[in-house]
C-alpha cells in the first residue's frame, strides 16, 4: 500500500498500460468489445505481460463498470458462474482472477505485438481524432460522450504499436493544422 497512487481519472490510471481488460457479467448491456471467459482471458493477459503493463478493471458490486469505463478496455473478461448467481462480490472476483493469472505457473509468454501503444498514447490519439473529426465537420461541435466512447473503442481495436500510434498522431495533427488554417 505504501506505493499506492491516486489518479484523477481512469484514463490517467491506465495510461502506461498496453492492455486494459474490463471484467463484467454484461447482464442487460450492449457489448462493444470481444469478451473472453476467465481461462482464455488469463492466457491472453499472461501473453501481453511479456511486452508491457496490463490493467485489470473491476467495477463496484452494485453496478459494475460504467459504459465510459468499458470504453477504455481493449476487451472484456467474465468469470463463468451459475445462472442464479450471475456475479461475484468484488473481493471474490479479484481473488479468482488473480488465481487464474498465476495458475499456469511461470509459463513462458511470447509477446503478441512488441512495444504495443500504451493506453496513454491511445487516449491522446482518441482525443486528437475526435478533435479532428469535429474540426472537419464529421462530428458536431458538441459530440456526445457516447460518440467519444465509440471512437475510443475503435482506436483500441486497431492494436497499434507505439511507433504506429505516433505516426497516426502526427498525421492527425497535420490534418488539424490544415483544417484550422483554411
Amino acid at each position: 500500500m505504501k506505493n499506492a497512487e491516486e489518479f484523477p481519472g481512469l484514463a490517467e490510471a491506465v495510461g502506461d498500460c498496453s492492455l486494459v481488460v474490463g471484467t463484467t457479467t454484461l447482464r442487460n448491456r450492449e457489448r462493444h468489445q470481444p469478451i473472453y471467459r476467465l481461462e482464455e482471458g488469463a492466457r491472453r493477459i499472461r501473453k501481453a505481460l511479456a511486452s508491457g503493463r496490463v490493467a485489470l478493471l473491476f467495477g463496484s458490486e452494485k453496478v459494475g463498470l460504467s459504459n465510459d469505463d468499458l470504453s477504455h478496455c481493449h476487451w472484456l473478461m467474465h468469470i463463468p458462474t451459475r445462472e442464479v448467481h450471475s456475479s461475484m462480490n468484488l473481493g471474490q472476483a479479484v481473488a479468482v482472477c488473480l488465481y487464474e493469472l498465476i495458475r499456469e505457473g511461470r509459463a513462458k509468454a511470447v509477446a503478441a505485438k512488441p512495444n504495443a501503444a500504451s493506453a496513454r498514447e491511445l487516449e491522446r490519439l482518441t482525443e486528437i481524432l475526435v478533435e479532428t473529426l469535429r474540426d472537419s465537420g464529421y462530428l458536431g461541435k458538441s459530440a456526445s460522450d457516447v460518440t467519444t466512447a465509440k471512437v475510443r473503442r475503435l482506436v483500441r481495436r486497431l492494436k497499434l504499436d507505439g511507433t504506429d500510434a505516433e505516426l497516426l498522431l502526427g498525421m492527425l495533427r497535420q490534418m488539424q493544422w490544415k483544417i484550422r488554417s483554411e
